[in-house]
């Protein structure tokens, strides 16, 4: 039998009590993180701008912002992080990530990654359609794209992974993309490619009856686009997207739209896949300038009952840290450890576990087995091979 976090851990473990209150930035209301079963964990470790974590392992110093600092103006200072993240609304989220996208191509930033849940956390990708996601990126991107210019002249690109996607998404936002000026649309299909790729694309577009469409040139513009943005891309598609930014963009923003990059990035290697030297040498470059990605987790405890239940993030918001964020019992998230440099998958579950006060003792067997000997992934690991470090950033 499994129970939420705080039936588990608040009669034993021994928090230390918060002398700052966590005050929200943004409206609880209707948020895009639906409650999954929630948990009530503890409140995070006392919020001091000077408190430090060590993690013994990484020897990694975390630092916890506890008050989202304010300008004059009044406005969070985003450079020093959230204490307490819970958008009322995706158009808020949205919001967000056009100001951190803002901020970057501001600092001269090219190579960018923009990465959240495209629909509601009690939609997985694991249990949606596949359709639902693809148009749900398609109408974030636009969103994103459209707050943008509101802030800086944008003449976008929205790339596709080919000419099929590109034709379904001109029919059915045809009013969405008319009311966005300067866009234009295309397809990795423009990347110049060899007879026996052009073979193959012929068979696939005579079996999707890929024919002419009349609003194929609809949305083309007359400039060059200042900034590219693909979506709805695979692990397949990554080594054409370094094609078609080497042949088109090699100047030029780009953006890495909701790929989901981490799951991708697990498929390099193998059979059939683009190899990892596409991570080493392109992806490796993106800075993600908003992310979030949200976990659940479980964790088998000595005593009754046994199995608790929590939900976590890694956070960012361009030019602010990465943070780990707990799951709070109204569905916010908590900032409870930060970092300058991105915190590994382990790490970031390491985090949660400290201040759940359900970690193990350091370099005890039952810690070994638990974690392994493996600390990360490949591509967490493999740092010498990178031709960047800008992800890590």
């Amino acid at each position: 039998m499994a129970v939420h976090a705080a039936a588990v851990i608040s009669p034993a473990a021994k928090f230390p009590s918060p002398t700052t209150s966590y005050s929200a930035e943004h409206s609880h209301q209707q948020s895009p993180f639906l409650s999954l079963p929630s948990i009530a964990p503890p409140p995070p470790p006392t919020p001091s701008r000077n408190c430090t974590v060590l993690t013994a392992r990484c020897g990694k110093k975390r630092v916890i912002t506890a008050n989202a600092a304010k300008s004059q103006s009044g406005a969070a200072d985003t450079k020093l992080g959230v204490a307490v993240y819970k958008p009322k609304s995706y158009e808020v989220l949205l919001s967000d990530a056009a100001t951190s996208l803002f901020s970057a191509l501001q600092d001269g930033k090219t190579r960018l990654e923009i990465e959240f849940p495209p629909l509601p956390s009690n939609i997985s990708s694991y249990k949606g359609s596949s359709d639902d996601f693809s148009d749900a990126n398609i109408q974030l991107a636009l969103t994103v794209v459209k707050k943008l210019q509101e802030k800086q002249e944008t003449r976008a690109c929205i790339v596709f992974p080919d000419k099929p996607e590109k034709r379904r998404a001109s029919e059915l936002f045809r009013s969405a993309l008319d009311l966005i000026d300067g866009l234009s649309i295309a397809s990795l299909d423009d990347v110049p490619s060899g007879a026996f790729t052009s073979f193959f694309k012929s068979i696939r577009n005579t079996l999707d009856f890929d024919f002419e469409d009349e609003n194929e040139d609809r949305w083309q513009s007359d400039k060059p686009p200042s900034l590219y943005m693909f979506i709805n891309c695979s692990t397949q598609d990554l080594s054409l997207i370094e094609k078609y930014v080497e042949k088109f963009a090699s100047s030029t923003p780009t953006i890495l739209f909701n790929l989901e990059l981490d799951t991708l990035r697990a498929d390099l290697g193998l059979l059939g896949f683009p190899s990892k030297d596409v991570h080493y040498r392109f992806l490796s470059q993106f800075v993600p300038v908003f992310y979030i990605r949200t976990r659940e987790y479980s964790k088998t405890v000595a005593v009754a009952p046994y199995i608790v239940n929590y939900d976590g993030a890694l956070f960012r918001q361009y030019p602010g840290p990465w943070q780990v964020m707990l799951k709070q019992s109204d569905g916010s998230f908590a900032c409870v450890a930060e970092s300058a440099t991105r915190f590994t998958l382990l790490e970031t579950k390491e985090e949660l576990l400290r201040v759940l006060g359900l970690q193990e003792e350091e370099g005890s067997s039952l810690q070994f087995l638990r974690r392994g000997y493996k600390s990360g992934t490949w591509w967490e690991e493999d740092v010498d091979a990178e031709l960047s470090s800008a992800w890590r950033n």
